[in-house]
């Protein structure tokens, strides 16, 4: 590809069943931004506490072609990531809003075989493997999933820890308050 080229940009789409579709081995670059709702993402919607109206994800994405060394211009994608949706806390056991603000570089590759022997040591980008058919949407459903926190929670100092194992039934502190909960354990057993 020459270098100095001029590649006609096409607009992305906000739909959701348009970005299943993104020919990304047409000589073009792209760009695009939008919201996606939480019910747009139905694998991040099982992973949501609650649905919330205005939970969901600004996008934006730009390819562009890159010349590398040794070999000819690669298309990268760049796909920004901002919004929020509803987890459970782990601490309390409460709904949680987590805040999600992603940036992500890929480098688009013409096989799985080009896609495998790209360099691991690479973290500013990562391959995948272009199409005529490219679900865009998947991707960033995906990139939303691995940005969700492994162990969600409230701030420091928002919430306590779940303790309701030790209260009553009227949410006060039992008699057992401080004794080691093993303890607590082997002292049942004994009776």
């Amino acid at each position: 590809m020459n270098r100095n080229q001029v590649l006609p940009q096409v607009q992305l789409s906000n739909d959701p069943n348009a970005l299943k579709r993104v020919d990304f081995c047409a000589p073009q670059s792209y760009q695009g931004a939008g919201f996606l709702s939480i019910s747009s993402l139905p694998r991040v919607a099982e992973e949501a506490s609650k649905l919330v109206s205005g939970d969901g994800f600004h996008w934006d994405v730009e390819t562009h072609f890159e010349q590398s060394p040794g070999s000819e211009a690669r298309q990268i994608l760049e796909l920004g990531l901002k919004g929020r949706l509803h987890l459970v806390c782990q601490r309390c056991l409460q709904d949680c809003a987590v805040d999600l603000d992603e940036k992500r570089r890929f480098v688009l590759v013409d096989s799985e075989f080009e896609a495998d022997d790209y360099p691991l040591e690479d973290d500013e980008q990562e391959p995948l493997v272009a199409s005529q058919q490219f679900n865009l949407l998947e991707t960033i459903e995906d990139e939303v999933l691995l940005s969700i926190p492994l162990i969600p929670k409230h701030p420091d100092g928002f919430c306590e820890p779940h303790a309701s194992v030790f209260r009553g039934e009227e949410g006060e502190e039992g008699s057992d308050q401080g004794q080691n909960p093993f303890n607590i354990l082997k002292n049942m057993k004994k009776n």
